[in-house]
């Protein structure tokens, strides 16, 4: 192992190479190499047309020179295949406007992935993916056109009858990942990372591709000082260090000083989280919260969905339920914001590729995700919208493999204004873009495996709930005081089916007080 500067470190890494980036969102980036990386770019033109691969980019959802919008220099990267393109804006721009080829991965497949080329094999099989953009038959995970022009990165293949997707390895020449602590003989430890993520796999993927593995660390110790079961990364597999402290001007953005409340070295009294106010986004978290039920494994995706561990809070049963989050943390309370990824005092921190492992396998009974588009037949789409490429994150890993998904969001998108008053909802001011949709753009989660995987599918908007059935999504309770007619077919692009038994939403929901929710 040796030690060298942000600049060497540019300097290793050749034109055209395949850079394995760690960090998700707001958690574990490794800033001054990619810093390193971009000022030796925009000063020597090189390293150039580089191809880039990571799982959640890093990013604060802003244009700010963090993350991966340090790579989105015109010219710098040839190719990229990642899993979430959106924390990084200008990086997600980028692939947008077709300035270079884009694949976008299911979250679970890319870190599995990781571990494939580690272990040399040819790439993965799984049914993740099916009858979603993922698909071959819907475009194989092509984030733009520009994508068209390269060769197949999934197949579509038969096992015993089963459809199944095959995922091709692919050589990574460079792993960039951040780390802790690095001893004197560069064995690597990630105690004040609150996500544990990817590191590994990519730095024995890049290893075992004949690559080299730079890693960041806030300082040196000395050897031996770090208890072994702490490396996480041996120093064999670690070829050069860059030692850069925590910047602390970044505030939440990759966590940069050390919070043991998310690494688990601390527990904090979470007794004082402020309740939501009564509006939209805390009428949806609270019916999604009357699913739940006592002891469940529940995913939550970032937005809207985290008003469901507010309601619970509130409600007084968060800790008769484990939230998981699918970078890696079971239990606590899930970090919204930039720093999603991390959870305040989880009851375990696993990596990300074993974290899918027991998704991937049905270990979740429910989850709980965020609703931007949805179609005739149920299909949702939350990755593409025009321009705007986000990617899939860990939603097709969990939408594919949880026995009971909740889709969570307002009924229509933009300025929207709601009253609530006496247990009634009054539609104001409706948002100017439709929701619900005759096809959507980008097909994110599959009605049509959720039918044949015999899934429970629920839509929970402000003012309707729907769920899926093999006939297509059917209406089957409206919020009190809106007209069904006005407020919600007029404002679909399809007409959906609707329940002899349609009902009320409980219109505990709709008032100031607590529901007094027993799970």
């Amino acid at each position: 192992m040796k030690i060298i500067t942000k600049e060497e470190a540019a300097k290793l890494i050749k034109d055209g190479d395949m850079v394995a980036i760690s960090g998700s969102g707001g958690s574990g980036s490794a800033e001054a190499i990619l810093k390193g990386m971009m000022d030796s770019f925009l000063e020597t033109g090189h390293p150039c047309n580089l191809g880039v691969t990571c799982g959640i980019s890093p990013g604060n959802l802003t244009e700010d020179d963090v993350g991966m919008n340090m790579l989105a220099k015109p010219g710098m990267v040839g190719k990229a295949i990642c899993a979430h393109l959106g924390m990084g804006k200008v990086f997600g721009n980028a692939i947008g406007n077709n300035q270079f080829p884009s694949f976008a991965v299911p979250l679970g497949v890319i870190n599995h992935l990781y571990r494939a080329i580690a272990g040399g094999e040819v790439g993965i099989v799984t049914h993740i993916g099916l009858n979603t953009f993922a698909d071959p038959e819907f475009g194989g995970c092509r984030a733009n056109e520009k994508a068209k022009e390269l060769e197949d990165i999934v197949e579509k293949i038969t096992i015993d009858g089963k459809e199944q997707l095959f995922y091709k390895s692919f050589p990574i020449q460079v792993a960039v990942i951040k780390a802790t602590y690095a001893d004197e003989e560069g064995n690597l430890s990630l105690e004040h990372e609150g996500v544990i993520g990817e590191q590994y796999n990519m730095a024995i993927a890049a290893h075992n591709s004949g690559g080299i593995v730079i890693a960041q660390v806030e300082k040196i110790v000395p050897k031996n000082s770090i208890r072994a079961r702490e490396v996480l990364i041996h120093s064999s597999y670690v070829d050069y260090v860059v030692v850069a402290e925590p910047d602390t001007s970044l505030g939440d953005y990759n966590i940069p000083i050390y919070r043991p409340e998310v690494t688990g070295d601390k527990r904090i009294e979470l007794s004082d989280i402020k309740i939501r106010k009564l509006d939209e986004r805390k009428i949806c978290g609270r019916r999604a919260a009357m699913e739940l039920k006592s002891k469940d494994v529940i995913n939550l995706g970032v937005g809207m969905p985290d008003s469901v561990a507010n309601v619970a809070a509130e409600e007084g049963f968060a800790d008769e339920i484990y939230l998981s989050v699918e970078s890696g943390p079971t239990g606590g309370v899930p970090v919204g914001g930039i720093a999603f990824g991390a959870s305040i005092n989880p009851d375990s921190v696993i990596a990300t590729a074993s974290q899918f492992d027991a998704y991937n396998g049905g270990s979740l009974n429910m989850a709980v995700l965020g609703l931007a588009e949805v179609d005739k037949e149920g299909n949702v789409n939350v990755s593409k919208f025009g321009t705007r490429v986000t990617g899939p994150g860990g939603f097709i890993n969990i939408t594919q493999s949880t026995k009971k998904v909740v889709f969570i969001g307002t009924f229509t998108a933009g300025d929207l204004e709601v009253k609530i008053e006496d247990g009634k909802l009054e539609i104001e001011k409706d948002g100017e873009k439709q929701k619900f949709v005759d096809q959507v753009e980008q097909i994110t989660f599959s009605a049509k495996e959720a039918i044949r995987n015999n899934q429970e599918i629920l839509y929970v908007t402000e003012r309707a709930v729907f769920h899926l059935i093999k006939e297509g999504v059917e209406l089957i309770e409206i919020a009190p005081g809106v007209d069904l007619e006005k407020d919600i077919l007029e404002k679909m692009a399809f007409s959906p089916i609707i329940s002899k038994d349609l009902k009320e939403m409980d219109e505990r929901i709709f008032k100031e007080e607590k529901m007094g929710l027993k799970i």
